[in-house]
């Protein structure tokens, strides 16, 4: 094989439920936001997606799971905010330790086919 140091591998990992697509990195990455912010409008921002994308993909991950992935507290005196539900915070801690792990075995992979192909 000509050089390849020069490759890098790359994978993308993302979760199914019943065949459809339920969570992947742009949801990762907005579920996270939500967690630091407490705002879907601001997490979105955070995520790079729109407000709207934002709003639509909680949706469908709460058709595809069932149950409400944020719960919402009105505004007033203190103010509104949006959280997690604990499954969903479960959910996002296992996709990260999933993806990492899936990442990790990738590089790994790579490393020993390029040792093996010299």
């Amino acid at each position: 094989m000509q050089a390849v140091t020069d490759l890098a591998p790359k994978a993308s990992i993302w979760f199914e439920r019943h065949g459809s697509y339920l969570l992947g990195d742009q949801e990762s990455r907005l579920l996270e936001a939500i967690d630091q912010v407490g705002s879907i409008k601001e997490a979105a921002k955070t995520a790079g997606i729109s407000y709207r994308t934002a709003w639509a993909r909680l949706q469908e991950m709460e058709r595809a799971l069932g149950h409400p992935v944020v719960k919402s507290r009105a505004g007033g005196p203190g103010g509104g905010a949006t959280t997690l539900t604990d499954e969903t915070r479960r959910l996002l801690r296992f996709y990260r330790e999933v993806s990492a792990r899936s990442v990790a075995d990738v590089e790994r992979e790579f490393q020993t086919a390029l040792q093996l192909d010299r």
